[in-house]
């Protein structure tokens, strides 16, 4: 109608109205009565049915997808013109129905009315047609339904009533009706068929061809349709396409509401109620209802205060977290844990508080949307109902390109078109039974007058005898699974050969810059981003070194920058073993995101993280109770179990955890682990001995205090290198004299085989002989130092034989590192490709096989000296 509309406006015709037949029916029966809206039908629909007796329908009356099924079967039925009422009695399904179709007129507004009711309203006062239509004429129509034919026989008796046919089908009832048929014959478009890849590949060729047209001045965007017998099939592909191509391409039948912001929200939220909380969903609907609703009174950036590796998926592990924020952990420095434990509590009350919950969440548009899409089912089938829900586009269709259903266009011709889909499985539609009033209840002949199949054939038709320039008709040759499609019937006896389009080929008029590039590709292959990738590509296929492998000039401020700062066991074993993944974690900041997701085990170093917290906790409590060393086993086994329940509270609300069954029992291998870890068998404790867990050293953000046995702000440099060093020691036994300290560092995996040599182990042991060098300085020299590392899960100790001349060792390792690192060379080492490896995603694909090995040889002869590490035992 805005088509018509338009042209009237453009041929300067006033005074004439363009309506809908219902619309003019709703005229001429006067008193403010018009017909029922979809909307509002779905709605009455929503509110009747819990309470309305739809015998043998009562057992699914409740099921998602109910409310549009029943709204559907009677729309289908007002069109047709059936009595529901009169034909109770033939069958329970109808008498079902027709209950329902009684329970909703009663619940729809005044002056509402269905079908039959409109025209037999408007039919009692026929003699104020002339005074209230005037003239009539029905535009673009192939056929009308039954129940409107009465209203239009009894109106050609009063006023004039022209059918514009054109070279469209005119059913046979309107010979003898009195109606003026004017016909015409068909227009003579050029005809091709295409035959594309893909669906997309089919929407990509239909852009190119509308950008085609407008650019070369053949046709205004107004004069340009794509259309599609089913276009919900393509509207994905369409809506992605249309940004990326610029062109206004407007939606005739409306756009889904998922594809906006609001529709957005409004699934952010239902995927929060019907899937459980949890901090990624949180930080979506946050992230769209940003300053609305329960979220308007928090802080700019309020979402930087959550811990990445918790998923917080309860409300439990939301009060555990909230419970230990304190204001300055908020940006602004005020306490807003209230505010967001009362949107935890809302969010938790689930589905049964749908519509409560998204009045107090959601902003005004994204609820409107909400609100309709519990009126079209039932609160759990809300994922599934938002999908459904359709915003109208097309406000600016008549002077846009339009993409529309074939059935549109039928109704409203354009100068050039392009069909979509025109496959054996799509173009015609096969015909279905309606789903509430199947075929053997209602004859389909009675109850859907025009089928489907017979409605798009005859569209086909129509856009073929209608188009005045230029018809293109595209299929794809093969579904998004890669099976083989059919042609469509329709396509059979027209003149010429399908035009084989190639998804690769290049384009006469690119779709858009990212197209226009990547068809060029001697274009393409001058622009930076171009020329950087291939460079890079090749270098990587090259088994020399190059500086896409890490090389860099000499004395970079990044690199002066990570060689300044203070450095970790974990830092170091990097820089020897990976130098490029030094740089990228140190120097650059990279890291892979870690955004906790529910764990069915915990991976190792969640295992070790709770078992050294625990130990950590256990030995504080010992000691402040009397000392570990002389504690009774029965003590150790308090202080254990108190360290890991206490442990296991704050993992769970910063962490993500296991299923409760797993948990537990996890919890009680890391009790058992910490009893064998805290005091091992046939170790004699040290004279006075004196125990610490967790104890810093070098760390500015500590203070000094009695309970620690140095001060842990001084610094700590290695001799001969310059790097300073800081960190944690999981435990440090020290004598009453202060003569004898033993730096002992758990481990969860495996221990080395008995008899080998394990010192240093390549570069990945450094933790004994850094801490025992740290001993060394903050206690002095003459304290003798027992560096070993436990295995408490094999119960094997492994000790440092000799400290000093391994430093020394790991001293001159380090220093050739160092050397070669503010030289430029960032280069890959033994560790670059390890999977687990976080920054294993910046690498090629398939590192370990491919990249590592061809680079390798190079990287070790580059780096000289440092790379002796890599074999050291």
């Amino acid at each position: 109608m805005r088509a018509i509309r338009v042209d009237l406006a453009k041929m300067g015709v006033f005074g004439t109205a363009v309506m809908t037949f219902e619309q003019a029916a709703a005229r001429l029966a006067g008193g403010f009565s018009r017909g029922i809206d979809n909307d509002t039908l779905t709605g009455a629909i929503h509110e009747v049915l819990p309470t309305t007796d739809l015998g043998e329908l009562d057992a699914i009356k409740l099921l998602p997808g109910m409310t549009s099924a029943a709204a559907e079967t009677l729309h289908k039925v007002w069109r047709s013109g059936l009595d529901l009422q009169a034909r109770a009695g033939e069958h329970p399904r109808i008498a079902a129905m027709a209950a329902l179709e009684q329970a909703v007129i009663t619940r729809l507004p005044a002056g509402m009315l269905r079908p039959c009711d409109l025209v037999e309203r408007a039919i009692s006062r026929i003699a104020h047609a002339p005074a209230v239509l005037g003239s009539v004429e029905i535009i673009g129509q192939t056929e009308m339904s039954p129940c409107w034919r009465p209203l239009l026989l009894a109106l050609t008796k009063h006023v004039r009533v022209i059918w514009q046919a054109g070279p469209r089908h005119t059913p046979d009832w309107l010979d003898e009706s009195g109606v003026e048929v004017f016909r015409s014959g068909p227009t003579s478009p050029s005809i091709s068929s295409v035959s594309t890849a893909t669906a997309l590949h089919e929407v990509v060729e239909a852009i190119r061809w509308a950008r085609e047209l407008v650019a070369s001045g053949r046709a205004k965007p107004s004069e340009i349709a794509i259309a599609a017998a089913s276009p919900a099939d393509y509207d994905d592909h369409m809506l992605t396409l249309r940004s990326d191509a610029n062109l206004d391409i407007r939606f005739v039948h409306g756009t889904s509401a998922m594809a906006t912001r609001d529709g957005q929200a409004a699934a952010a939220l239902a995927d929060i109620l019907s899937r459980g909380l949890g901090q990624a969903r949180l930080r979506r609907l946050a992230s769209l209802c940003r300053d609305t609703g329960m979220f308007a009174g928090l802080p700019e950036g309020w979402m930087r205060i959550l811990p990445e590796d918790a998923p917080l998926s309860s409300q439990a592990a939301w009060t555990r977290f909230l419970a230990q924020l304190k204001a300055d952990d908020w940006p602004d420095g005020v306490d807003h844990a209230s505010q967001l434990g009362a949107i935890i509590r809302m969010l938790g009350g689930g589905l049964p508080k749908a519509e409560e919950i998204g009045r107090e969440i959601l902003p005004k548009p994204a609820l409107r949307i909400w609100l309709k899409a519990l009126e079209n089912g039932p609160a759990v089938a809300i994922p599934i109902t938002l999908s459904g829900i359709r915003i109208d586009d097309s406000a600016q269709a008549p002077a846009s390109i339009a993409w529309m259903p074939a059935s549109a266009l039928s109704a409203s011709p354009r100068r050039f078109v392009r069909l979509l889909g025109l496959t054996s499985r799509a173009w015609p539609r096969l015909a279905s039974e309606d789903r509430l009033l199947p075929d053997h209840i209602i004859p389909s002949t009675q109850i859907d007058p025009l089928p489907i199949g017979i409605a798009d054939r005859r569209d086909f038709e129509t856009i073929l005898a209608t188009t005045r320039s230029e018809v293109v008709l595209s299929r794809p040759r093969r579904d998004g699974e890669g099976r083989m499609l059919g042609k469509s019937p329709l396509l059979h006896g027209l003149p010429g050969e399908d035009i084989y389009l190639q998804r690769n080929r290049t384009p006469a008029h690119a779709m858009s810059e990212v197209d226009r590039l990547a068809a060029r590709v001697d274009e393409f292959r001058t622009t930076p981003l171009a020329t950087s990738a291939e460079a890079c590509w090749i270098d990587w296929h090259t088994p020399e070194i190059t500086p896409h492998d890490g090389l860099v000039r000499a004395d970079h401020p990044a690199l002066d920058f990570v060689l300044a700062r203070n450095q970790s066991a974990t830092s170091l074993r990097k820089l020897l073993r990976d130098p490029l993944g030094f740089v990228w974690r140190y120097g650059l900041g990279l890291k892979s995101p870690r955004m906790g997701t529910e764990p069915l085990t915990l991976d190792n170093r969640g295992y070790g993280e709770i078992l050294h917290a625990t130990l950590d906790g256990a030995v504080k409590r010992l000691e402040a109770a009397g000392g570990l060393a002389g504690a009774s086993p029965e003590q150790v086994h308090v202080a254990i179990r108190a360290a890991a329940g206490e442990v296991a509270s704050q993992f769970e609300a910063t962490q993500a955890v296991p299923p409760p069954a797993i948990w537990i029992r996890t919890l009680d291998d890391v009790r058992d682990l910490a009893a064998v870890a805290i005091r091992p068998q046939g170790e004699d404790p040290l004279p006075g001995q004196k125990s610490y867990a967790e104890v810093p050293f070098a760390r500015a953000d500590h203070e000094a205090s009695a309970t620690m046995p140095w001060d842990p702000t001084k610094p700590v440099r290695i001799p001969s290198v310059g790097f300073l060093i800081s960190g944690f020691i999981d435990r440090l036994d020290l004598a009453g004299d202060h003569s004898v300290a033993r730096v002992s560092d758990y481990k969860t995996g495996k221990p080395p085989k008995e008899g080998e040599p394990f010192i240093i182990n390549g570069g990945k042991e450094l933790q004994r002989c850094l801490y025992a060098f740290a001993v060394k300085v903050l206690l002095g020299d003459e304290v003798e130092v027992e560096a070993v590392l436990r295995y408490p899960r094999s119960g094997r100790i492994v000790a440092l034989e000799n400290a000093n001349t391994t430093l020394g060792e790991v001293a001159s390792y380090l220093a050739t590192a160092r050397d070669n690192l503010k030289s430029g060379q960032a280069l890959p080492g033994p560790d670059t490709a390890d999977q687990y490896n976080d920054l294993l995603f910046a690498l090629p694909a398939n590192a370990k096989n491919g990249y590592q090995p061809r680079k390798q040889a190079a990287s070790t002869a580059m780096l000289g000296p440092a790379a002796a590490v890599w074999e050291a035992l």
